[in-house]
């Protein structure tokens, strides 16, 4: 069994794509569970954002987790080939410290990575498909990530997509303050970026939701209103800013219920920010005159180029992450010595109790007990260097020479001056 991450991300496949392999949440604990049943994969956790797919797992065959993935979502692996990295052991280690740490973001140093990276690990608990391998892997990563924010300046660079939303939202309207804002969904994304746009005072925040309740929760604590999204076809118009951010799996607006908002709004602009993958709005709302509409990734380019890199910090960043990637190998080599280790202590074990056995014997008879544990203490030495010695004796004239050298090492003898 080896380590083994592969994936998809924003650097690899566009939108599109990435949009096709998502696991919903509703899903995954299923997902994790059909991989490790039917394929060769003893440990699987599985991370989905809008920005990235990725499996780690712990298996004999990484070309099954390929196939997997690719079936799951009913397409061929030549499909997603061409977009996927693939990763084995210290690549997978390296991968899951600089994701974790925000270095892999579309946006520099972003923290909502590293959360969604432990609900993952939470989600793979609640499947059973974490063992001890990827167990170490996480908690290994969320120590690296943990130290990255901490001993560098990574997250001072960070400029969200949230923020950067305010920021068209700024250039396309002379004031965001006479602006009604509607927000679809009630996850993280669109709490973040509600933060952001009640702190300019729109004249209006609404908050659509397939359940009441959660859209409630939202407006109680923006003071704004709650509707669900039955109610979009008849409030979409009353409004000028459009943020979504579901987890549905088919689109929430369309291009014909956006084409009669326009018409009752009669043809007042429309500032629209889809950041759900698989999408929340159907791409053909954004061929229409009126509508601006920006997904994810549009988003991220817009954060990245107004951001200013500190380079000296990702290169601290990036020395952290090598140092613990040595380290983290390190003790994964040690773990696949312990049969070995095992195999080596129960030899000893056995000689010592069958010499135990024979001295206990002989102390019974009445014999002297200093010449009984003497002869114990020889016959035990001679068994453990038995071994050792024989080989020495009996290797080659040009294997001598190192096993001479190792010998002396395990033994730490002296050498002669």
């Amino acid at each position: 069994m080896q380590l083994f991450a592969l994936g998809i991300n924003h650097q690899t496949a566009p939108l599109s794509v990435r949009e096709q392999v998502v696991f919903h949440a509703e899903s995954l604990i299923g997902a994790l569970r059909e991989l490790v049943d039917r394929r060769p994969v003893q440990e699987a956790a599985i991370i989905s954002t809008c920005n990235r797919t990725e499996i780690y797992c712990s298996t004999s065959d990484p070309h099954a987790a390929v196939d997997w993935m690719a079936g799951y979502h009913s397409l061929t692996p030549q499909q997603i080939e061409p977009y996927l990295y693939q990763l084995p052991q210290e690549k997978a280690v390296k991968h899951a410290f600089r994701v974790a740490s925000g270095l892999d973001s579309m946006v520099l140093g972003e923290p909502q990575i590293l959360g969604q990276f432990k609900q993952a690990v939470r989600t793979a608990q609640a499947a059973g498909t974490l063992g001890l391998l990827l167990n170490k892997l996480f908690q290994r990563t969320f120590a690296v990530a943990k130290s990255v924010r901490s001993e560098t300046e990574i997250g001072a660079a960070t400029v969200s997509m949230a923020a950067a939303a305010v920021g068209l939202a700024q250039r396309i309207y002379s004031s965001i303050e006479e602006q009604s804002v509607l927000f679809i969904g009630a996850g993280e994304m669109i709490e973040l970026t509600a933060t952001h746009f009640a702190a300019h005072h729109p004249r209006r925040l609404t908050f659509a939701n397939r359940t009441l309740e959660r859209a409630r929760a939202l407006a109680d604590r923006f003071l704004g209103r709650a509707i669900t999204l039955n109610d979009l076809p008849s409030q979409l118009a009353t409004h000028d800013i459009v943020v979504s951010s579901t987890a549905s799996t088919l689109p929430i607006i369309g291009k014909g219920l956006t084409e009669s908002a326009l018409r009752a709004r009669k043809h007042r602009p429309m500032l629209m920010f889809d950041l759900a993958v698989p999408r929340d709005i159907e791409g053909e709302v954004g061929g229409l005159d009126d509508v601006f509409l920006y997904t994810v990734d549009d988003l991220g380019k817009i954060a990245r180029e107004g951001m200013d890199v500190r380079s000296n910090a990702v290169a601290q960043a990036e020395v952290i992450i090598e140092n613990q990637v040595t380290d983290f190998m390190h003790w994964l080599g040690n773990r696949e010595l312990v049969p070995t280790i095992r195999a080596l202590r129960d030899a000893a074990e056995r000689a010592r109790r069958h010499e135990m056995e024979r001295a206990l014997r002989r102390l019974a008879k009445g014999e002297d007990p200093k010449a009984v544990l003497d002869q114990l203490s020889h016959a035990l030495a001679a068994k453990l260097l038995h071994a050792p010695t024989h080989a020495l004796s009996h290797a080659r004239e040009d294997e001598r020479e190192a096993l001479e050298q190792l010998l002396t090492r395990l033994y730490q003898i002296p050498r002669p001056e």
